[in-house]
């Protein structure tokens, strides 16, 4: 009986310098989100790029232009059923004549279902 014995060459491994770097579309989507803290800072940093608004609530960067929890100032949340918040006014996307179905979709007659002029 006769004993071969097989010797594989060595597999090459690629090197990974100069090959861009490669991030996981999982990790990157559930990444926690960047808070923009302005209470131990000046409300300046509200203003940087990235910011999700330029007003300084609560120690956090907000939106108070179209956010529902911070609508035309810090703490006012809209209570409609939408919770739509256009311009920093809480609006009823279903029956407001200046923003029917979207902001600033204004209807010549009616907004009924958030379509303008619906029969």
């Amino acid at each position: 009986m006769a004993l071969a014995t097989v010797v594989a060459p060595p597999v090459a491994i690629a090197s990974r310098a100069g090959l861009p770097a490669r991030s996981s579309r999982f990790l990157a989507a559930n990444a926690a989100p960047v808070v923009y803290d302005c209470s131990k800072k000046s409300a300046s940093v509200c203003l940087a790029p990235g910011s999700p608004g330029a007003t300084c609530c609560g120690g956090q960067c907000v939106d108070t232009v179209f956010s529902p929890y911070h609508c035309g100032g810090c703490n006012k949340v809209c209570k409609n059923r939408h919770g739509t918040c256009c311009g920093g006014n809480c609006v009823d996307l279903d029956s407001d004549k200046d923003n029917c179905g979207r902001c600033g979709n204004q209807c010549s007659k009616k907004c009924s279902y958030g379509f303008c002029d619906y029969a």
